[in-house]
C-alpha cells in the first residue's frame, strides 16, 4: 500500500510515517514547511507544496499510485483561530476542499482525516463518547467539523470512504528518539514544562487553580504519539478490510492535571521546576476525557504506552538531545 501523508513533516504527521514505514508501507509526504521540519520525515520522499497549489498535488498522484491519503495538514493553534478565523477556512477547509477535488480526479477513494476533540466543545459528560453533541467554542474545531460534514457528503456522492479520528493532547517521542516535537512557538503543557526543565523558561503558568477538579487545575487525557501513530495505521487497514467509513476518539481514557503534569517533569528531570499561578483563559474547560471504547472495538486499537511517566520519558530523551529542536540537525 503506497500512503500520501499530507503536513507529514510536522509533529504527529512526522511520527505516524515513521511507524507506516516500518509496517511495509511506502510513504509520500506532502508538506509546506511553513511548521513541519524536513529532517522530521527523514529518507521519506518529500513535496513541498501547499494543498491549494493543483500543480503539485497532479505531480504527486501522477508519479506515484498512491492507494490512500492520510491528512494532517492544517492550522491548529485555538487562540489563532479566534483572532484570524478567515486563515483556518482558508487553510484548513479550502486546502481539504483541494485535495479531496484531486483524490477524486485521481480516483483515490480512501482518507485518513486527523480531527480534535475540539469538534466537541464543552463536553455535556464525561467520558466524550463519539454520539455526544458536537458544539466548536472556536474556528479551529469548527473548520475540523466541517471537513468531517465535507467528508460524509464525499463519501455519499463519490464512494470516498473516510476515516476520522478526533484526538485529545499528543504528547511524547519517538522512543529511540529519532524524532520529537518541537513547535514554533510552543503551546503543548509538557514541552513547555520540559523547556523550563532546560532552563529555557523562567517557570510554567498554572492558568487557573479554582477548577471543580481534585486539586483545582484542568484536567486532560494525553496520549502517546506512537499510540496515534499506531491509531491511523489500524484506520487505514480498516478502510482497507471493509470499505467503511467511520468516526473514532482517541485517548487514553484517564485525565491527568496541570499540576499533575508538573509534577510528573519533576519526577522524571529530577529538576525542580517554578509554577506560577496565572488567571483562567477563557474557553478551557475543566475536564476533557475521551472514550475510546469504539476504536478498541472496531479499530482493535489498545495504547501502549498509556502511562504519562513513560510519557514524559520519552519527550525528555528528546529535549535533553535536541534542546533546540530540529534547529541544526
Amino acid at each position: 500500500m503506497t500512503v500520501l501523508v499530507t503536513g507529514g513533516a510536522g509533529y504527529i504527521g512526522s511520527h505516524t510515517v515513521l511507524y507506516l514505514k516500518e509496517k511495509g508501507l511506502d510513504v509520500v509526504v506532502l508538506d509546506s514547511l511553513q511548521k513541519g521540519h524536513r529532517p522530521a520525515v527523514l529518507d521519506t520522499p518529500l513535496y513541498v507544496g501547499h494543498l491549494t497549489d493543483e500543480s503539485i498535488l497532479d505531480d504527486v498522484f501522477q508519479k506515484h499510485d498512491i492507494d490512500a491519503v492520510i491528512h494532517f495538514a492544517a492550522d491548529s493553534l485555538v487562540g489563532e483561530s479566534v483572532e484570524d478565523p478567515l486563515k483556518y477556512y482558508d487553510n484548513n477547509v479550502n486546502g481539504t476542499l483541494q485535495l479531496l477535488k484531486k483524490m477524486v480526479e485521481h480516483g483515490v477513494k480512501k482518507i485518513v482525516f486527523s480531527s480534535t476533540a475540539a469538534t466537541y466543545g464543552e463536553p455535556e459528560s464525561i467520558p466524550i463518547q463519539e454520539s455526544d453533541p458536537t458544539f466548536p467554542t472556536n474556528p479551529y474545531g469548527e473548520t475540523k467539523l466541517a471537513i468531517e460534514k465535507m467528508l460524509k457528503w464525499a463519501d455519499q456522492a463519490y464512494g470516498l470512504k473516510s476515516v476520522c479520528l478526533r484526538y485529545f493532547n499528543a504528547a511524547g517521542a519517538d522512543p529511540e528518539g529519532r524524532i520529537g516535537e518541537d513547535h514554533h512557538p510552543e503551546t503543548h503543557l509538557i514541552p513547555i514544562v520540559l523547556q523550563a526543565a532546560l532552563g529555557q523558561r523562567d517557570h510554567v503558568a498554572i492558568f487557573g487553580e479554582d477548577y471543580p477538579t481534585d486539586d483545582g487545575s484542568c484536567v486532560r487525557d494525553y496520549i502517546h504519539v506512537i499510540d496515534l501513530a499506531q491509531a491511523h495505521y489500524l484506520a487505514l487497514i480498516k478502510l482497507d478490510k471493509t470499505n467503511e467509513s467511520g468516526i473514532y476518539n482517541l485517548g487514553n481514557g484517564q485525565g491527568f492535571s496541570v499540576k499533575q503534569v508538573i509534577e510528573t517533569c519533576r519526577r522524571v528531570t529530577g529538576k525542580e521546576i517554578k509554577a506560577i499561578s496565572s488567571p483562567r483563559r477563557p474557553g478551557d474547560p475543566a475536564v476533557l476525557i475521551a472514550s475510546s471504547q469504539k476504536a478498541e472495538k472496531e479499530l482493535g486499537w489498545v495504547p501502549q504506552y498509556a502511562s504519562l511517566d513513560t510519557i514524559v520519558e520519552h519527550a525528555w530523551q528528546w529535549h535533553q538531545v535536541h534542546p533546540n529542536g530540529y534547529e541544526g540537525v
